[in-house]
């Protein structure tokens, strides 16, 4: 819903002659009702999840043209979503998207399929073809021919290109590496201990699911020991910090807001932004905001369109999924990952609030890893692998769980430069 309050905003700014009909709510119009509507509308803007509800009212009208925002949110082809947008009749088709390869390659044949069906093949051919000697042997040959498919239907902009975005300011990316305090450390041990009793009784889909479940807690002790717990207590204890990571971001949220700046802080997890809220509050003197997906639509347009006055707090906590995509932050010149998400694409896409088209300032991104733990050392791997013929080609977390266990325990066993 954040991207449906941006777009009205965006056409009432470039194109205030346009009729815009936002079809939401509980209240939206049906039947004849809603064909007088769209008649009488240039634009209807609505959701993944309503078109896939409301996909005969849909598509029982003839539109001039489908524009799918974000497409890489419907690249699973047997979705409700997805089969809902490929239902509704259209002259023209068009697909946007920031991470046309968001994990795989079978990401781009999904989403060009979804506007020009059969150009890739389906997807054992896709993948046969293209994608496997892509992935596994970056294959130069199988990326010319595949580029030379594509190229024609693919209006590609990026803004390092200075005849896109000329006036676009500088960009600074520091990985910013904390140090354990000595309860975080006790906390990941004895997990990691638990993890490697577990491993000797587990084997197929049960291990699979146990190494992504220690993987979690693993990353939420690296944010704070209360993040794992789930006890409720505060983030300082006898006005000692509990986590290296939350005295970093007090330091340097200290230190933009001193300065006059804003900051846009990103975490996977909506537990522990909502954590961080009332002692950022406090540190700052100022309520900051959270954007997560339990924030109405009403509510987020007015919490983005006052973090972009100017207003309030001198910075924003989101979650990368709800505030990650399709949203104006270019009030912040500051970007700070918390936790990291392991996938560039998304990563990139969550910066990208900020380092966008009307951004004025140089832009610092920092993501944040705790030094001699697990999150270093994927960081370290992701890095080594994070182009392939300027395409991310990721898997998120799955690659983990095909580690053997000697491989596993050694990328995440506590090393000792982990505790200062």
């Amino acid at each position: 819903m954040s991207v449906v309050g941006n777009w009205v905003a965006e056409a009432q700014r470039f194109a205030p002659g346009l009729r815009v009909h936002v079809h939401h709510g509980t209240d939206r119009p049906t039947g004849e009702e809603f064909g007088r509507v769209a008649a009488a509308s240039d634009v209807v803007l609505t959701t993944f999840a309503l078109a896939a509800r409301d996909r005969e009212l849909l598509a029982g009208h003839h539109w001039g043209r489908v524009v799918v925002d974000e497409a890489q949110h419907v690249k699973n082809v047997n979705t409700a979503a997805a089969k809902a947008l490929r239902s509704i009749p259209a002259a023209h088709r068009v697909a946007l998207t920031g991470t046309p390869v968001e994990n795989r390659l079978e990401d781009l044949r999904a989403v060009i399929d979804l506007v020009n069906p059969g150009l890739l093949g389906s997807a054992r051919t896709f993948r046969n073809r293209f994608a496997l000697p892509i992935e596994r042997e970056q294959d130069q040959a199988a990326v010319r021919r595949l580029n030379t498919l594509t190229s024609p239907f693919i209006l590609r902009r990026e803004k390092t290109d200075p005849a896109i975005a000329p006036e676009l300011p500088e960009k600074a990316e520091f990985t910013v590496r904390a140090s354990l305090t000595p309860e975080q450390a006790g906390l990941y041990q004895a997990t990691l201990n638990r993890l490697v009793e577990e491993l000797r009784e587990s084997q197929g889909m049960g291990r699979r699911g146990l190494v992504l479940a220690s993987l979690t807690r693993l990353k939420q002790i690296c944010n704070h020991p209360a993040h794992y717990l789930g006890d409720g207590s505060p983030l300082l204890r006898r006005g000692q910090h509990r986590s290296g990571k939350v005295e970093l971001l007090a330091d340097i949220l200290t230190t933009v807001a001193d300065e006059g700046e804003r900051a846009l802080v990103f975490t996977q997890y909506a537990e522990f932004a909502r954590m961080l809220q009332p002692w950022l509050t406090g540190l700052l003197g100022a309520e900051v905001p959270v954007l997560d997906g339990g924030v109405p639509r009403a509510e987020r347009d007015a919490l983005v369109a006052r973090f972009q006055s100017g207003d309030g707090a001198p910075a924003l906590v989101a979650t990368v999924q709800s505030g990650g995509t399709g949203l104006n932050l270019t009030a912040a010149n500051h970007v700070i990952h918390v936790d990291r998400w392991w996938n560039p694409a998304v990563e990139n896409q969550a910066t990208d609030r900020a380092f966008r088209i009307g951004q004025t300032r140089a832009v610092q991104v920092r993501k944040f890893v705790c030094a001699g733990t697990l999150e270093e050392r994927i960081d370290g791997v992701i890095a080594a692998k994070r182009e392939l013929s300027s395409m991310t080609v990721q898997t998120g977390e799955a690659w983990l769980t095909e580690l053997n266990n000697d491989e596993l325990y050694e990328l995440v066993a506590l090393r000792d430069e982990a505790v200062v």
